[in-house]
């Protein structure tokens, strides 16, 4: 008389179920924190513009018509600092500047210049997830300012409540 040592296919099917159980509970907890740190990031990353954005306009870069903010989000980027130019400041790091055109952390950002007379006198940053509900949850958007606001549903604007 042999005795089969191993386990039934009862045994491995329920071990299997559990298995499954067990990811469908964890997995919309693990896509629901991806979005967070992405709106996390994504904030983060305004915040640092918005730095870069300031500084941009103190330097004036010695030049009387230049002063204002950027024309592109890429000309806060660096291509080669030295010396730093008004397309090639220098202030952010190279993914960041080029974030309009590749998003970053399942985002994407929308700079564009307020020009008054000439001069860049303002600017708006649009930040929106790539796949909303997938990427990110909410939109974002601050101009000169520094406030950053928020938008469940679509893309921010001035008039949207901001971030607490």
């Amino acid at each position: 008389m042999s005795k089969n040592k191993g386990f039934s296919l009862v045994e491995l099917l329920i071990v299997i179920a559990i298995i499954l159980i067990i990811a469908a509970i964890a997995i919309p907890n693990m896509i629901r924190a991806k979005m967070a740190a992405n709106e996390s990031a994504a904030v983060a990353t305004m915040r640092t513009i918005y730095s870069a954005e300031a500084a941009y306009d103190a330097q004036g870069w010695n030049n009387p018509t230049a002063v204002g903010f950027s024309n592109l989000l890429k000309d806060l980027g660096s291509t080669s600092c030295n010396p730093a130019t008004m397309t090639s400041a220098c202030l952010l790091d190279n993914q960041v500047a080029n974030s309009g055109t590749a998003p970053k952390t399942g985002y994407l950002f929308t700079y564009a210049p307020v020009t008054v007379a000439g001069k860049n006198v303002d600017f708006t940053l649009n930040v929106d997830p790539v796949v909303r509900g997938s990427t990110g949850q909410r939109s974002f958007f601050t101009d000169s300012t520094g406030v950053i606001r928020y938008n469940r549903n679509s893309a921010g604007t001035v008039t949207d409540a901001p971030l607490q």
